[in-house]
């Protein structure tokens, strides 16, 4: 391996440790992790790039969410979930 050094600020600096400590991991192998996640086509051959957990967390499952926002915004301003009494209708 080679050594590289990078210069951070304060803060960042802070919340590296942090997250390493954190994480149980020493400073060289999170920001190896972190800069792997973030280098397209670094890694294993045939191995997938990072995910973030939180990513697909809110996937409802439906597309056409984004085109019918302003009605389903509109019935929560009713207190009526749409979607929910949509749902509703279906399995009926």
């Amino acid at each position: 391996m080679r050594r590289t050094t990078i210069k951070l600020d304060d803060s960042l600096d802070a919340r590296m440790r942090h997250e390493a400590a954190r994480r149980g991991m020493t400073i060289s192998e999170w920001a190896r992790e972190a800069i792997t996640a973030h280098l397209p086509g670094v890694g294993k051959p045939g191995q997938a790039r990072r995910r973030f957990r939180s990513a697909g967390a809110g996937d409802s499952g439906r597309s056409d969410i984004a085109e019918r926002m302003e009605e389903i915004l509109a019935g929560l301003a009713e207190e009526r979930d749409v979607l929910t009494e949509e749902e509703g209708r279906h399995r009926a």
